[in-house]
């Protein structure tokens, strides 16, 4: 693996809340174009990964994004002006705006640094999600479960990111649009966009991942390539029982 196609570089991150450590020495790789998975139980520290990788929250170690060395001090802002995006787990659209305002939202900081390519890539958005064209006037907040999903996706992808961070996209969702939400996942690999995939459905989110962590209590307990892991009987045996068969 050569550097200049390495996105993301994590050496030793460690994440605390107070004086309890809750991500513990954490390293983690991501090629470009690559679709990497973190899975683990509730509570093992996915979440608090991402927000820290997204400068969310503050961390120890050695982030390189895109070649470049990041300051402990950088800001959600910085991140997201260098392509990268996170869709949280709670999705937080504007309830009350249209689609395609919430859309357009995703595309603030490249129309403000002088971009002008809105309808275009809105464009792409609604054919990666054709209901969302189908439902662009409606109200965010009147939509369901998988389609505020879609929407929050979305309205990342309007930013164009270089690395595209999810988390827990089939949270809350019935079986019929998780396979429909992970199809779109890897349908993404053809835009080019890394994608970083914090999951607890393991079924699901090893079968669309390249490579994948396995995060307990805070540290990687495994890793490997996704279907490698997807075999194992420990994976197996601890996880491929969440979220049923997708």
């Amino acid at each position: 693996m050569t550097e200049k196609n390495v996105v993301l570089d994590v050496k030793d991150l460690c994440v605390s809340y107070g004086k309890v450590e809750a991500v513990h020495k954490v390293n983690l790789r991501i090629k470009e174009g690559e679709i990497v998975t973190v899975i683990g139980p509730n509570g093992a520290g996915k979440t608090t990964l991402m927000n820290a990788l997204m400068a969310v929250l503050p961390c120890q170690g050695e982030v390189v994004y895109l070649g470049k060395a990041q300051r402990r001090d950088r800001e959600v802002e910085q991140m997201v002006a260098q392509g990268m995006n996170l869709v949280p787990e709670k999705r937080e659209l504007f309830a009350d705006m249209s689609v395609s305002d919430n859309l357009l939202l995703g595309a603030f900081d490249r129309y403000r640094r002088g971009h002008r390519d809105q309808a275009e890539t809105m464009e792409e958005v609604f054919k990666l999600f054709p209901r969302l064209r189908e439902r662009k006037d409606q109200a965010a907040g009147t939509m369901s479960g998988g389609e505020r999903q879609m929407l929050a996706m979305g309205r990342a992808l309007m930013a164009k990111p270089k690395l595209l961070m999810l988390d827990e996209p089939s949270l809350g969702l019935a079986p019929l649009i998780i396979k429909e939400i992970f199809r779109i996942i890897d349908s993404l690999r053809s835009t080019g966009v890394s994608i970083l995939l914090v999951e607890q459905n393991a079924r699901a989110a090893l079968k669309v991942a390249d490579y994948a962590y396995v995060l307990e209590t805070g540290e990687v307990a495994m890793e490997g390539p996704a279907h490698q892991l997807a075999n194992d009987p420990k994976v197996i045996e601890s996880y491929l029982g969440l979220g049923g068969k997708h």
